[in-house]
């Protein structure tokens, strides 16, 4: 079951509350670099990205934030490193969120500064902690990086901001170890109503970091933690965004499109049934359906391991199956099958 939290408005877009998990990315463009940045957050936007951050280390990457939101239409966050008058410079030309970690803005009316930005135009911020960013005295106290010592940071940093009477939050603590961050997300889930972005950072590469990101935003989710989440991974965002869709998808906590399933292939395959997979899923991105097509490379066993499917195609040598709810619907030459789901997509609900 979801766990409650405070709903909180980040442009035109509401995450907590009952509101769905919101998929979220970031640029890896320079910012400055208009045209390559609005560019890239259209792809993402294509791919179901639906809030996106770009780094602001610069004050010509933070007056680069006006002219990007003219072009987008999803809620652009700033990310904000040591500097606290990029923060303000960015909540000045538009940011729907900051993300800050309050421990390396500087002094406490430095922090301050910012959170009265933020309060004269109701931005929420995100207080962003992560296993390399613990201070010297949690690292001392917990003998190390630990949950525990990361719950502690991030709440700290959450008190200091209510204490300036400001508690538009959202709340991340990442680490690279997934059993930590599994660990760190059950304790702070149990002490905290602020909304939860959850992710796995510095996940790696697109295989090893799907995988990574997988195992561990799956545990966390499954245990109805998180609001928002990114897959972080080391290659294009568009990619990042695609995970999280098949991650939310593969727990039944969004329906993203069209889901495909497929057998392993084995001894009895007698069709390039890796081709079709692949084949299948490039045609079904292009159909928003909340439906389950199987593609089975028996036609043995096909209809009855599409049984659950909405419909399955099933190879043999030289034909194959159109299956419906686990019901053959007709014979067909190998060479047609691909067409005629296609079809039968063309044609869905009619």
């Amino acid at each position: 079951m979801r766990r409650r939290t405070r709903e909180v408005r980040i442009g035109d877009v509401a995450i907590g509350g009952e509101n769905p998990i919101r998929i979220q990315s970031m640029t890896n463009t320079k910012t400055e670099d208009v045209a390559a940045t609005v560019r890239q957050i259209l792809e993402l936007e294509a791919a179901g990205c639906e809030i996106i951050r770009s780094t602001v280390p610069t004050p010509e990457a933070a007056e680069a934030f006006t002219e990007i939101k003219k072009q987008i239409h999803i809620p652009l966050v700033a990310d904000i490193h040591f500097d606290y008058r990029l923060a303000i410079a960015a909540i000045e030309h538009g940011a729907d969120k900051i993300r800050i970690n309050p421990g390396n803005i500087g002094s406490r009316e430095r922090v301050r500064a910012v959170v009265d930005c933020a309060r004269e135009r109701n931005i929420p911020i995100r207080v962003g902690v992560n296993s390399g960013s613990l201070e010297k005295d949690i690292l001392r106290k917990y003998g190390g990086v630990t949950a525990e010592g990361l719950v502690e940071s991030a709440l700290d940093k959450v008190a200091l901001i209510e204490d300036m009477g400001y508690d538009n939050l959202v709340i991340s603590i990442k680490s690279s170890n997934v059993n930590m961050c599994i660990r760190a997300h059950e304790l702070i889930a149990d002490r905290t109503e602020h909304p939860l972005h959850v992710g796995i950072t510095e996940a790696g590469t697109v295989t090893t970091g799907t995988i990574k990101s997988a195992v561990g935003l799956g545990a966390i989710l499954h245990q109805g933690i998180g609001d928002t989440l990114r897959v972080s991974l080391t290659g294009d965002p568009v990619q990042e965004v695609i995970a999280a869709a098949k991650i939310l998808q593969a727990l039944e906590l969004r329906q993203s499109g069209v889901e495909v399933v497929s057998c392993p292939t084995c001894g009895r395959t007698s069709i390039d049934l890796i081709g079709l997979a692949n084949q299948v899923e490039t045609l079904v991105a292009g159909y928003d359906l909340p439906i389950r097509v199987a593609v089975m490379g028996c036609v043995v066993n096909g209809p009855g391991e599409a049984r659950e499917a909405d419909i399955g195609i099933a190879g043999g040598k030289g034909e194959g199956l159109l299956i419906k709810k686990g019901e053959i619907v007709r014979k067909l030459p190998e060479a047609e099958l691909l067409p005629a789901l296609k079809y039968e997509l063309d044609h869905w609900g009619e």
